[in-house]
Formats: C-alpha cells, structure tokens, sequence
C-alpha cells in the first residue's frame, strides 16, 4: 500500500483550528482527533483523497491524526519559546478530570482550506461534536482500526474510505492516487 505521501502542514493545522473554533475554542484530544478523522474519512469518500495527507494510526481509543497529535505533544511538552513554531496556534491543558485539552489561540485561515474540506469538517463537527467519549471510541473502532491493530497500526486509507462507504471504483482511485503521489514523493527525496 502507498503510504508515504507529504502532509500538508497549513491544513493539518487550520482544520485543527476549524474544528476548535466550532466547539467552543477549547476541546479534549480524543474528540478533536475523531472529528478529524471522520471529516477526513467522508472527504476520502467523497473525492478520493484525504485533505491534509496526516497518518491515522489505531490507538486504543480509536484513530488517532499523527502528525496533528505531535504538534499538540509538542506545544505541551516543550518549554515555552524554545523553538515552538506552534505556540502561536495552540495551548494545552488538562482539565478538571485530568482529560488533556488542547484550545486554538488564533482563527483558523480558511484560505487554506477547500470548499470539500469545510464541508466535511462542517459535517463531522455536526454529527460528533455532542457524542461522549464511548461513542466516538465505538463509532471509530471499524475495520480500517481492526487491519491496522494487526498489522503495524497504521491505517490505511483505502481502508478508511471503505469504513465510510466508498463504492469499489472509488476504492480503486484512492489506491492509484496514493500510489501517483508516493512514487512523486520518492522521486523528489
């Protein structure tokens, strides 16, 4: 399967920040990164590519974004100033449950973002934004998590596509668009 495709910082960053600003401005982890992962999982559906190319890997609450789950790590685990690029966008803290929550510091750049990908966002903010912890956990543990707990825990897209619904010739077109954009990705590095 092609995995290594790029990431596109500005959206993994500015949805996180969309999602954040519609809840409030301040969320736990553990929703924020299922209702990306659900806005990621319609937009793979709906037009065969995932918008900021993040990596869901299945943790045991579910999937979990890896690239926006270490910039959130790294805004809380790194002294302030030294070199934290993204302070600007995000603080931490744990509340009074001792449940981490992560808060936008600045508005979203919607510019970064595509008309698809705020649909998406705009829909999964609505279908998960009131679901408690259980219930996002159960509703994100489909089969894409399933292959993944067995085999190296990163998930696929393709599968995560099909979790959503995605009929075969799309299926077909997420895999030879992941394949197009790995072999560009190996050519330039």
């Amino acid at each position: 399967m092609a995995r290594n495709i790029l990431i596109d910082e500005e959206k993994a960053i500015n949805s996180a920040l969309y999602i954040l600003r519609a809840l409030g401005g301040t969320t736990d982890y553990h929703k924020l990164f299922k209702i990306l992962y659900f806005a990621d999982q319609k937009h793979l559906v709906r037009y065969g590519t995932p918008f900021s190319g993040d990596i869901y890997v299945a943790m045991k609450h579910g999937p979990v974004p890896t690239y926006t789950y270490d910039i959130i790590k790294w805004v809380r685990d790194m002294p302030t100033g030294v070199g934290r690029k993204y302070e600007m966008f995000f603080s931490t803290t744990a509340s009074a449950d001792n449940i981490p929550t992560v808060s936008a510091l600045s508005a979203p750049d919607t510019d970064v973002l595509s008309s698809s990908n705020i649909e998406c966002l705009e829909e999964s903010i609505h279908e998960n934004r009131n679901l408690d912890f259980g219930t996002l956990t159960r509703k994100s543990h489909g089969s894409a998590w399933e292959a993944a707990k067995e085999q190296t825990d990163e998930m696929e897209f393709v599968n995560i596509a099909s979790d959503g619904g995605a009929d075969p010739e799309m299926l077909e077109y997420i895999e030879l668009n992941l394949e197009n954009k790995n072999i560009l990705t190996n050519a330039i590095f």
